[in-house]
């Protein structure tokens, strides 16, 4: 039998421990995002490379020399920027790229990829996007062979994960896997040591209640949580199910588990109906916090809040009202690639 990632000692860490990078695919599919919108997607990438790439290299994939030279045309502030030529057909690395995992030096987690319980058959080659961008590092791999997506999961660094029945006890991922299946699957792969099940995602998610639009980790026991005040808003009741799960909860260390409450923001439609616009779809890189915002009284509460949650960092809120047309923004399109050392990230200019 393969030994296991956590039977090596290996963990995932949490997002605001220190990265190497951060890896992002340039947006290109018309079917995602249509000619018309393309210009302001590429405009919050752009906004989204100069905030990280102050203080960690940002690598782009690429399709090709065209896409590439394009890319660069943009990026014209003296970011920290690789292009990386590897195919994909899609933006969404958090869930086709490996999990990164650490022990004093890095290894990935491949997972399969199966583009959301296989609702988008001409994304399927993702999965083997991921497995390229996993070989060009030349870091190990562990392949569990379990259907999972970065978005579905995220982490204290300390033993704890945090995730969703809805999407990792969903049929069309993993059918033959039970609940204390997939407890095993992430105490093997990712060294938890506890997992606190939240209920449900958000109306307008594609991705089955993926985590990252609902709750996310800011500190080893406090969780920022999104809450829905309308009354009549079909969010609401799952969002204060979540809530009301996390104030009762405990870390893997213990610790009772302290919330921040972020507002919903108003409803984003589409031709195709809501959008699933979320402030905790945000990306913690080394100096900064790119928030999602969508051009409401919301946008200054959430930035508010994820500023005293990430005092060391520069919050930057990021109009992601065209990116979320394609059903996901920030975290969505961003996948962290930790460093080996355990050094602490820097803190933004003039602190």
């Amino acid at each position: 039998m393969e030994p296991t990632p956590a039977s090596l000692g290996f963990r995932m860490p949490a997002e605001w421990e220190r990265h190497d990078a951060t890896w992002i695919s340039w947006p290109k599919d018309p079917n995602t995002f249509p000619p018309s919108l393309l210009p302001k997607v590429e405009e919050a990438y752009v906004k989204m490379v100069e905030a990280l790439g102050a203080a960690e290299e940002v690598r782009i994939l690429v399709d090709d020399e065209k896409t590439e030279a394009r890319a660069a045309a943009m990026l014209k502030h003296g970011e920290d920027v690789s292009f990386h030529r590897i195919r994909t057909v899609d933006v969404w690395t958090r869930d086709y790229l490996p999990t990164y995992v650490r022990k004093g030096e890095v290894a990935l987690v491949k997972w399969d990829f199966n583009a959301w319980g296989r609702k988008y058959d001409d994304l399927l080659p993702d999965d083997g996007a991921g497995t390229r961008v996993a070989e060009s590092t030349g870091l190990r791999i562990f392949r569990p062979g379990v259907v999972l997506e970065g978005g579905s999961i995220d982490s204290d660094g300390e033993g704890t994960v945090l995730t969703t029945e809805q999407c990792l006890l969903n049929p069309n991922r993993n059918p033959s896997l039970t609940r204390a299946d997939v407890e095993g699957v992430l105490r093997d792969c990712l060294g938890a040591k506890t997992v606190l099940w939240l209920g449900r995602g958000i109306e307008g998610d594609d991705t089955d209640g993926h985590v990252d639009d609902v709750a996310r980790f800011v500190g080893p026991r406090t969780v920022a949580a999104a809450v829905e005040t309308k009354e009549s808003d079909p969010n609401r009741a799952a969002l204060s199910e979540n809530l009301s799960a996390l104030k009762g909860a405990r870390t893997a260390r213990g610790g009772a588990i302290e919330t921040i409450e972020i507002p919903m923001p108003p409803r984003v439609e589409s031709e195709y109906g809501r959008l699933p616009a979320s402030h905790l779809n945000f990306y913690v890189g080394n100096r900064s916090v790119v928030v999602p915002t969508f051009g409401g009284r919301s946008d200054r509460t959430a930035l508010k809040a994820l500023e005293g949650a990430f005092p060391t960092r520069e919050v930057v809120g990021i109009d992601c009202r065209a990116l979320a047309y394609g059903l996901g923004t920030l975290h969505c399109v961003t996948q962290q690639a930790p460093s080996a050392t355990l050094s602490p990230s820097p803190v933004r200019r003039g602190l």
